[in-house]
């Protein structure tokens, strides 16, 4: 990105939920408050998640408990992104997912699939069902995966997440999985097009090096890394100047969009 894009105004911002904004059943230190000073100066503001443990409205809900004042509008959830895409083919989904993440998809006919649509499905996540995605996918199905995340970080330790096993099904079927979600740059557009921010006047922040900043690059953004979450010491070796750089965290990152 050059650098008369990386100076020009922020007047949008795209946050990730899990890891910046809360971690486990407790916001991060300091968050509600960036967040209200965030949205005093830029009203803008969209949260961003490849979370595909829970609806978004449960989401919501358990970010309005922790005190935070949301609405489901605000947020962009991989989950709502495959569903956008099952609706636009008429597709029948074997739901590789979640059991919380059921009601998300019940609209969808899950007779007779023809689609493979993949998330952190945790320990519903069975050898059974993973052939059975399998065969639909060497029935040439598509195989549609919510975010390509390689693991995130909850109370116990960091956990496998949804992308080593699209990873799996990709090298045994011999396909390309159709990735929504974070980094996918139509995912980054579709949140600003809502925002009405180009962008170029955008930054993202979040605690995944790949998918939330690198792919906010990708995609025409600024982005930052927050030092939570699922960080890890060298992942700012990926970082590429002007267009991102690293904060301590959500607070911190607040501090440097409002200085810009």
């Amino acid at each position: 990105m050059e650098k008369s894009e990386a100076d020009s105004p922020i007047n949008g911002v795209l946050v990730d939920l899990a890891g910046v904004v809360y971690q486990g059943e407790e916001l991060v230190p300091g968050a509600k408050e960036a967040l209200f000073r965030l949205k005093e100066r830029i009203p803008r503001v969209r949260y961003l998640t490849n979370t595909t443990r829970s609806t978004r409205r449960s989401l919501v809900g358990r970010l309005q408990r922790l005190g935070l004042t949301i609405e489901d509008k605000e947020v962009f959830s991989a989950p709502q992104a495959a569903r956008r895409l099952l609706q636009e083919r008429g597709l029948r989904p074997f739901l590789l997912v979640h059991p919380d993440l059921l009601p998300e998809f019940e609209e969808f006919s899950t007779t007779d699939p023809n689609a493979v649509v993949l998330g952190d499905a945790g320990a519903a996540l069975s050898y059974d069902k993973l052939n059975e995605a399998f065969r639909l996918l060497m029935k040439d199905s598509p195989l549609i995966v919510m975010g390509r995340n390689r693991y995130f970080r909850e109370k116990s330790g960091l956990s496998l997440d949804a992308g080593p096993f699209a990873a799996a099904l990709e090298y045994a079927a011999g396909v390309h999985a159709e990735a929504v979600g974070k980094p996918d740059p139509e995912f980054f557009h579709l949140a600003l097009t809502d925002l009405g921010c180009p962008p170029g006047e955008a930054v993202m922040i979040g605690d995944d090096v790949r998918d939330d900043v690198c792919g906010a690059v990708e995609a025409g953004l600024r982005g930052i890394l927050v030092q939570t979450g699922k960080y890890r010491p060298g992942d700012e070796k990926h970082l590429k100047a002007p267009a991102s750089k690293m904060a301590k965290d959500l607070a911190a990152a607040v501090d440097e969009i409002l200085a810009h």
